[in-house]
């Protein structure tokens, strides 16, 4: 594949991203619109390779710190933009178990790290809750890696879905083009 074409992929999904991540000013999606809009990284990270899906990851992130909706910014630059990349460099170790201990890790670095940098921004701690307010920190930290599993085995299986279905349909068409 010609370096333009590569950079042509790249730019269309980093552009795509951004766009999705617009979609986050609407109340209810803003916290499930970065994790979608991550998912479109694992594009260039099959087609291009994990460095081309690292600047498109970079661009995305420059013009969705820009213009997108405060919240979803930080989750999708402090987690779900660079997740299918790292993801697959940690699938590469062939250990479930140390896989599974790096990839938690990772996330809950971005967790904690989304965490303060929302509560220096907006001001939210959970002493706001009252009682469940001194344990919601931790209540909310199991939740997310509960969620953060489901998540992950979700993105391994749309991964194995554009393997199947678009992969082969994606290439031609970029060979074409090149």
């Amino acid at each position: 594949m010609k370096k333009n074409t590569k950079i042509a992929l790249c730019g269309i999904t980093a552009s795509l991203s951004v766009v999705l991540m617009l979609f986050s000013f609407f109340p209810y999606l803003t916290y499930a619109i970065p994790a979608l809009t991550g998912l479109i990284i694992m594009i260039p990270v099959v087609e291009t390779g994990k460095k081309w899906a690292l600047g498109a990851y970079l661009s995305a992130s420059v013009l969705i710190f820009i213009f997108g909706e405060p919240e979803s910014k930080i989750l999708y630059i402090s987690f779900f933009g660079y997740y299918p990349i790292l993801k697959s460099v940690i699938e590469q170790i062939n250990k479930p178990v140390i896989e599974w201990l790096l990839k938690l890790a990772v996330f809950n670095a971005a967790a904690l790290v989304s965490y303060f940098i929302l509560s220096f921004v907006f001001n939210i701690t959970f002493d706001d809750f009252g009682k469940l307010g001194q344990y919601g920190a931790y209540i909310f930290l199991v939740a997310a890696n509960i969620v953060f599993v489901i998540y992950d085995i979700g993105v391994s299986r749309v991964a194995g879905l554009y393997m199947y279905r678009l992969h082969t349909k994606i290439k031609k068409l970029l060979e074409k083009g090149s």
